[in-house]
């Protein structure tokens, strides 16, 4: 009984005239803002330890692909780190902010609510690094990525999101809200 109410719901849902829409949520048209935190990236090799990583993309359904979509938008975020060596009192960081395009091109597999997704990246990093009892070094840098990722919309406009690959975040996870 479970199993055929699922169906009928299923079916109800897909025939609602919310259309293809909800079944794949990036269309031509359609705007994604999503926001994540986790581990960031190693720009230069100077990140001490473990990097925490933000960042903010904006992503706009620009061309149908075959069955899916070409998105373009912006994304900006940082990655941060710190350590100190405690036989001798010396804590050095390596701050990385970067602006950047991005690039994807998005699949729904025919599930409603979820979008997957592969792109690039390319842009400018304000690289910052700082030793105790040295100067401190800055750089601007180029910076050039690649990710996955998925969302699933738990309402039209809303859902969760994972990106993993080397972009300004090595690994992260947030919140998606689909705009248009």
């Amino acid at each position: 009984m479970t199993l055929l109410s699922i169906g009928f719901m299923q079916n109800a849902f897909s025939q609602s005239g919310h259309g293809k829409g909800e079944v794949t949520p990036m269309q031509v048209g359609s705007v994604f803002l999503n926001l994540g935190i986790g581990v960031g990236a190693d720009y230069k090799g100077d990140n001490a330890g473990t990097a925490f990583g933000f960042k903010a993309a904006a992503e706009f359904g620009l061309w149908e692909a075959g069955p899916g979509v070409i998105t373009l938008g912006p994304e900006i975020g940082g990655s941060f780190s710190n350590n100190s060596y405690y036989y001798n009192y010396s804590s050095y960081s390596a701050n990385t902010f970067v602006i950047a395009g991005r690039s994807a091109w998005h699949y729904g597999w025919g599930v409603p609510g979820l979008d997957t997704y592969g792109g690039f990246s390319a842009g400018i990093g304000f690289h910052h690094y700082s030793y105790q009892g040295s100067p401190d070094y800055n750089s601007t840098i180029p910076v050039f990525g690649g990710f996955v990722g998925g969302s699933y919309f738990i309402t039209p406009s809303f859902g969760f999101n994972a990106e993993a690959g080397y972009d300004i975040t090595n690994f992260q996870v947030g919140v998606v809200f689909k705009l248009k």
